[in-house]
């Protein structure tokens, strides 16, 4: 995750908590910031955009498998013709 998706997503989470905990001292919100940062960069997240890129390519892959089965199918069954038309 981007350095830039992680202070995001620390603020965001800040812009959630309780008004109260804005009392705390600002060294405790500093080291509440940093585990909170640290902690987000460990996980092994990607940003929104990067996730929609990769549903993009995974569903014109999909099309491709599909038609290439298709193809597939039909040379097989060109090359093997069913015993029914081996009897004829």
């Amino acid at each position: 995750m981007a350095l830039d998706a992680v202070a995001q997503a620390v603020h965001r989470v800040f812009a959630q908590l309780p008004p109260d905990l804005g009392a705390l001292p600002e060294d405790a919100r500093s080291a509440l910031k940093l585990a909170l940062t640290r902690a987000l960069r460990e996980l092994d997240l990607v940003t929104r955009e990067e996730f929609e890129v990769q549903q993009q390519v995974l569903a014109k892959t999909r099309q491709k498998l599909a038609a290439l089965e298709a193809r597939v199918a039909a040379l097989e069954a060109r090359m093997h013709p069913s015993d029914q038309d081996m009897l004829d």
